[in-house]
C-alpha cells in the first residue's frame, strides 16, 4: 500500500483554519484545484470538479469536529490509485502560537508504481496545504528604496 502526507504551519489558530477547511464540501474555498463542489448523500458524499472539468467523488468516512479531523475515501477519479482514504485534521501548536494542518492518506496505485502514485497524491497535498497557508499569510510590504525613487523622479521629468 503506497501512503503520503503533508503538514503545513499556519500562523492563525486551529479555531479559524477548521471554520474555513472543516465543511466537508468547502474544497472551493480554499483549494485552487477544486473550482466547484456539490453535495449529495445528505453531505456524505462530495462531487468535485477540476480545471480540467474531470470529476472526482468523495465519500465523508469519519468527521470529528472536536478533534478538528475529518477521513474520506475516493470513488471517483481519473487518478490511478484505488482503496484511497484520506485524513486531515488542524491542531494547535504547543505555545498557543498558530496551529499546524496534516493531510495524510493511504492507496493503492493502479497502473502506475507506488513511488508515482505517491509522488502525484504528495504534490496534491502539499500543494493545497500551501494554497491554504497563503490565505492566512500576512501581507507583504512593499518598501522603495533611495535608488528607486531616484529612478521614479528622473523618469519622471523625461
Amino acid at each position: 500500500m503506497a501512503q503520503a502526507s503533508a503538514c503545513i504551519d499556519v500562523p492563525v489558530s486551529a479555531d479559524i483554519v477548521w471554520q474555513l477547511i472543516g465543511g466537508f464540501n468547502s474544497l472551493p474555498d480554499w483549494l485552487p484545484y477544486i473550482p466547484k463542489s456539490e453535495a449529495t448523500e445528505g453531505g456524505r458524499v462530495r462531487h468535485l470538479a477540476n480545471p480540467n472539468g474531470e470529476t472526482i467523488a468523495e465519500r465523508l468516512e469519519k468527521f470529528d469536529n472536536a478533534a478538528r479531523s475529518y477521513s474520506y475515501s475516493i470513488i471517483q477519479s481519473p487518478f490511478p490509485v484505488t482503496n484511497y482514504l484520506a485524513t486531515i485534521s488542524v491542531h494547535d501548536k504547543t505555545g498557543g502560537s498558530g496551529c499546524l494542518v496534516d493531510w495524510w492518506g493511504t492507496f493503492i496505485a493502479k497502473g502506475v508504481s507506488d513511488n508515482e502514485a505517491s509522488k502525484l497524491i504528495q504534490g496534491i497535498f502539499e500543494d493545497g496545504l500551501k494554497a491554504l497557508a497563503a490565505r492566512f499569510a500576512p501581507p507583504r510590504r512593499v518598501s522603495l528604496s533611495a535608488y528607486s525613487v531616484q529612478w521614479f523622479h528622473l523618469c519622471e521629468g523625461s
